[in-house]
């Protein structure tokens, strides 16, 4: 899965950029993610910052990034806004932080018992880590009025129908999973 998931935001990113990742967890997806693209320079910021991150990383509250506007060439959002209260602050403010420039991973709430397979997948993979669970899964047409909300237009997306083995793939992958490239719009005239 990890993989699967650097080699997707390898194809997104331009070279030589100063990324942040935002909810890095432990930095495994960072990690991986540098070894294909030793290129870029990658830091973290996580509310619950674990011991030996894979990454430089700093503690912040979960809403305010303690950083300038501007600080990056663009964040990661790897599932992380679906553990968030409110998707859209934490989005507007990546794209504050990450010089209107994010790539966003996260989940789709579309399809047959979509929505207790994603809970059942966070509970699985989250609970122990202590990560807010408040179930905030959107469908696409809710994803699109967060980024028109926050002035982020789509660049390039994919859906990752194929991001875990077979047999799981058929009962967690499917078209649960997306991956966004989201860029500021630009000043009016």
């Amino acid at each position: 899965r990890t993989l699967i998931l650097a080699e997707a935001a390898s194809d997104m990113l331009r070279p030589n950029l100063r990324v942040l990742d935002i909810g890095c967890g432990d930095g495994l997806f960072a990690a991986t993610l540098l070894q294909r693209r030793p290129d870029l320079k990658i830091e973290g910021a996580e509310v619950l910052p674990r011991p030996g991150c894979r990454i430089p990383v700093v503690a912040f509250d979960g809403l305010t990034l303690p950083f300038p506007a501007d600080s990056f060439d663009a964040c990661l959002l790897i599932d992380v806004l679906h553990h968030t209260p409110s998707p859209a602050a934490l989005l507007a403010e990546a794209a504050r932080v990450g010089s209107g420039k994010v790539l966003l991973k996260d989940h789709l709430r579309e399809g047959f018992a979509a929505g207790q397979c994603l809970r059942f997948m966070d509970v699985v993979g989250n609970r122990r880590h202590g990560v807010a669970l408040p179930f905030n899964y959107l469908s696409s047409g809710e994803w699109e009025i967060v980024f028109a909300g926050c002035s982020l237009d789509t660049v390039r997306s994919t859906t990752l129908a194929h991001l875990y083995p077979f047999p799981a793939n058929i009962v967690f992958g499917r078209r649960l999973n997306f991956m966004a490239l989201l860029q500021a719009h630009p000043p009016a005239a």
